[in-house]
């Protein structure tokens, strides 16, 4: 896949583009509908959050496959079948919306759909666009990323609060307007013959499947299928010529420390994202219209800016200095919330500013930490690992946080601070976020100064 487009500025990039916005938007749209959700099926946090995790889920999957095969099968051909398959399962959501089964399944087919998107965009990229236009095609496609995580939640509540939920399913349809102009200003790539390892990617995506399960039901069952599982994933990737995963990346220390606290944080966040709706809805009897517009689109609008200011930083200051900066503020964000959480409902969007941006710092921290990791011929596997296993960590963080919400040995009072009963429970699981995130941070702050330490000698 050598062919480029020189010179001028490709025209498909706009399409690109497009489609890249509308697949993160997907990811943000639903989380402010997840308390009607559950209250339309009557269900517990734990079981309605999982209308976000199914899909994350499959769309990690997909990140990981559709990279992998995008030489076999060639560009157009699976931009095409991903799109249709998005397209599908959005109308499947729409059709069997009053059905829950029905919806997580649509839910899942929409994630192996939208998930073509990040998959193929670094391989478009770096085959179809003159090495000239690079860095500006980069650019523009992570601010459109920005931009569609900012305006999911206000969309979402819109779309909900005036019409209803399921109407957010109808969005991902547009992108099929997209098709006819990339089948015409798409160059043709060749297909070639690259081996998947199917049933390795298969162990590893149903491992994670029962270990999300077991941390939302905290059934023993799932839990022994996750082991089970995930051990014949280390098994097979180790026994196989060609594995999904290459075992030789476990073995640096920095990778996997960088992958797994990484992978940690973001589904820390990714979680309590996810609880910020019910909170809000519960404690301050929000609308849906308000919640998404109000309290969550300046922090999510505002990761641009960060994001530009965290990538300057870490190559004026260094990773350990934004790491150090991105912990801070989340961890300030977490604390104002654990201790006002019935203070005050703007008080909560100023801390989620915060959290969002610290959650742009570490972003930034873990690509590049990850990146430098990495040899010359292990950099598309490996921060395809990444991507893929922090997607993984995000609907596994909204699953566990679910499960969390009907705990009621977290409904209680602990902080002082919090008068209003309803609250108790929020407060003390941002406190216990907050917890775990000094901890993942601790170790991955003293892993990127051990590794520039020896850098520099």
């Amino acid at each position: 896949m050598e062919q480029q487009v020189a010179g001028a500025f490709p025209k498909f990039l706009i399409w690109l583009i497009i489609l890249a916005f509308f697949s993160v938007l997907n990811e943000t749209v639903f989380n402010v509908s997840l308390p009607d959700i559950s209250a339309q099926f009557g269900i517990e946090p734990s079981a309605a959050n999982w209308v976000n995790t199914s899909f994350m889920l499959s769309f990690a999957a997909g990140t990981a496959v559709y990279g992998k095969i995008a030489d076999a099968f060639g560009v157009k051909r699976l931009l095409r079948f991903g799109l249709c398959l998005y397209a599908g399962g959005s109308m499947a959501g729409l059709l069997l919306h009053t059905w829950f089964p029905g919806l997580l399944l649509a839910r899942f087919i929409q994630g192996v759909g939208a998930s073509v998107v990040p998959g193929l965009i670094v391989v478009i990229v770096a085959t179809c666009v003159d090495h000239r236009h690079r860095g500006k095609a980069f650019g523009l496609i992570g601010s459109t990323v920005a931009l569609g995580e900012g305006i999911g939640p206000v969309l979402g509540g819109l779309i909900a609060d005036f019409v209803h939920w399921s109407y957010l399913f109808v969005l991902p349809m547009i992108t099929l307007v997209t098709l006819p102009f990339f089948m015409r200003t798409l160059p043709d790539t060749p297909s070639k013959k690259a081996p998947l390892d199917v049933i390795g990617g298969g162990l590893l995506v149903l491992g994670i499947v029962s270990f999300s399960l077991f941390m939302t039901n905290y059934n023993w069952l799932y839990g022994s299928a996750s082991i089970i599982l995930l051990a014949l994933f280390s098994w097979r990737i180790r026994s196989v010529k060609e594995p999904f995963i290459d075992p030789a990346l476990f073995k640096k220390r920095k990778f996997i420390v960088g992958v797994l606290l990484g992978g940690i944080l973001l589904g820390i966040v990714a979680g309590f994202i996810s609880m910020v709706p019910y909170m809000m809805r519960e404690v301050y009897q929000m609308t849906t219209s308000l919640i998404g517009g109000g309290v969550l689109f300046p922090g999510t609008i505002s990761v641009i800016l960060f994001g530009v200011a965290g990538g300057n930083w870490v190559d004026r200051r260094g990773a350990g200095f934004v790491l150090v900066t991105g912990i801070f503020l989340l961890g300030a964000g977490f604390l104002i919330i654990a201790l006002l959480t019935d203070g005050s409902p703007w008080l909560i969007s100023g801390a989620l500013i915060l959290i969002f941006g610290g959650l742009s710092f570490v972003k930034t921290v873990i690509s590049t930490t990850v990146a430098d990791a990495l040899g010359s011929d292990e950099t598309g596997s490996g921060m395809g690992f990444l991507n893929y296993a922090c997607f993984l960590a995000e609907g596994i963080g909204i699953a566990v946080v679910g499960g969390m919400l009907v705990q009621h040995s977290l409904d209680l009072r602990i902080i002082p601070t919090i008068t209003d009963p309803r609250a108790y429970l929020y407060s003390n699981l941002a406190l216990l976020l907050l917890g775990v995130l000094m901890v993942c941070g601790t170790v991955f702050w003293f892993t990127v100064r051990r590794a520039k330490r020896i850098t520099d000698t």
